[in-house]
C-alpha cells in the first residue's frame, strides 16, 4: 500500500480543523443546542463533547471529507440497525437535526453527525481482570450477533486494519524499527499468505464492528462489565471471528498469554459459540492484528509526527502481547485454548 492508494489517502489526510467557535454555532444552527465544546481525541475525524445547558451531553461528530460519504452513511444505518435488533446493547444513538436529517453535508465535504453520549471509564485506565476480560468477549459476540443480516451498499469497503488485509501490510514492513519485531510480523504474514488468509474464505462473513480495542469501550465503578461501545468507524464486513481476533488481540498479559486471551475469547465462545474452523484460526489472527497494530502504528507516526503519541498508544502492549504469544509453540498454544473452550457451556 502507498500514500496514492484510496486506503492510504484517508487514513493520512489532514482531519477536519473546527475552530470550537464554529463548532458550537453548527450545534447550536442544526440541533437548537448551545453549551461548551470540549476536543475529543479521534484517529480521521473531529469530535467534540458538547454539554448543553441543561446537562446533557452529547459528541459532536465531523467525519472527515476523505471519508466516503455512503461510508458515514453506513455506519448511521448500523447504529439504527442495532437499536432495533438489540436495544439493549450500550451503543450511541443518531440524533437528527431539527431539520430532521442525521447526517448534514458541509460546504468543504466534511459530515456533521450528532450522537448521544456514554458514561463510564474507558477500559484502557481500568484494572484489568479475568472478569472484565470476559465480559470483553460477550460484549463483542453480542454486538457481532446484534448485526447479523446487516448489510449495506459501502460494507466492502477497503480498510487496511482489517485483517483480511493483513498482507497489503508488506510493503510496509520497513516502518518498523526493531529487526526482531520486524521479523516476527514477516513471519506472521508469511503465515497468513500461506494458510490463514486462504482459509477466511470457508468462515462465516458479515459486518463487524472491526475495532473493540480499550479506548473505544467503557466500564462501570465496579470495572466487572463492559457498559459502552463506541466508535464505529471501522465496521466493515469481513470473516466474524476476526471481530474476537481484534478484541483479544489488546488483552494479551506478557506473563500469561494465553490465559489472557483465553478471558476474551471463552468469553465470546459463551454467547456465539467459536466453529471449529474459527478456532482453528483464532490464535493466529490475533497475532495478525498484533501486527497491524505494530505496522500501521509506525508507519502513521512516520508520516504524521505531530499525532505520534495518539497513533503509537496502543503499541507497547500489543508488542509485549505479540512477542509473548509468538514464543509459545504453535500446537501447544492450539491445545490449551482447546481445553478452555472445552470447559464452556455455550
Amino acid at each position: 500500500m502507498t500514500d496514492s492508494t484510496a486506503a492510504g489517502t484517508r487514513m493520512t489526510a489532514d482531519q477536519p480543523r473546527f475552530a470550537p467557535e464554529a463548532a458550537a454555532a453548527l450545534a447550536r444552527d442544526l440541533f437548537g443546542l448551545t453549551g461548551r465544546l470540549d476536543p475529543l481525541t479521534s484517529e480521521r475525524d473531529q469530535n467534540f463533547r458538547l454539554t448543553a445547558e441543561d446537562g446533557r451531553r452529547y459528541v459532536l461528530k465531523i467525519a472527515n471529507a476523505a471519508e466516503p460519504r455512503e461510508v458515514t452513511n453506513f455506519q448511521t444505518r448500523a447504529l439504527a440497525h442495532i437499536a432495533r435488533t438489540a436495544p439493549d446493547l450500550p451503543v450511541q444513538r443518531v440524533i437528527a437535526s431539527v431539520n430532521g436529517q442525521e447526517e448534514t453535508l458541509l460546504p468543504d465535504g466534511h459530515v456533521l453527525r450528532l450522537l448521544t453520549w456514554l458514561d463510564g471509564t474507558p477500559l484502557h485506565v481500568a484494572p484489568a481482570s479475568p472478569v472484565l476480560r470476559r465480559s470483553v468477549g460477550r460484549s463483542a459476540a453480542s454486538l457481532t450477533r446484534a448485526l447479523e443480516g446487516f448489510s449495506h451498499p459501502a460494507e466492502d469497503h477497503e480498510l487496511i486494519w482489517d485483517i483480511r488485509n493483513a498482507g497489503k501490510l508488506r510493503p510496509l514492513l520497513g516502518s518498523v524499527p526493531e529487526p526482531g519485531l520486524r521479523g516476527l510480523c514477516t513471519k506472521a504474514l508469511d503465515r497468513f499468505d500461506a494458510e490463514t488468509g486462504p482459509a477466511l474464505a470457508a468462515l462465516p462473513w458479515q459486518v463487524v464492528h472491526a475495532d473493540f480495542n480499550p479506548h473505544n469501550l467503557l466500564t462501570g465503578p465496579d470495572a466487572t462489565d463492559i457498559t459502552g461501545i463506541l466508535d464505529f468507524g471501522d465496521m466493515v464486513r469481513t470473516a466474524r471471528v476476526c471481530d474476537l481476533a481484534v478484541a483479544a488481540s489488546y488483552h494479551a498479559d506478557p506473563a500469561r498469554p494465553l490465559e489472557s486471551l483465553g478471558d476474551v475469547i471463552a468469553g465470546w465462545h459463551s454467547v456465539l459459540p467459536l466453529l471449529s474452523g474459527e478456532q482453528a484460526l483464532i490464535l493466529d489472527l490475533v497475532a495478525l492484528r498484533m501486527v497491524t497494530t505494530a505496522v500501521l502504528s509506525n508507519w502513521r507516526a512516520a508520516r504524521q509526527p505531530e499525532n505520534a503519541a495518539y497513533f503509537l498508544r496502543n503499541l507497547p502492549s500489543s508488542r509485549a502481547g505479540f512477542e509473548a504469544l509468538a514464543a509459545i509453540d504453535r500446537a501447544e498454544a492450539q491445545r490449551r485454548l482447546a481445553d478452555t473452550l472445552a470447559k464452556e457451556q455455550p
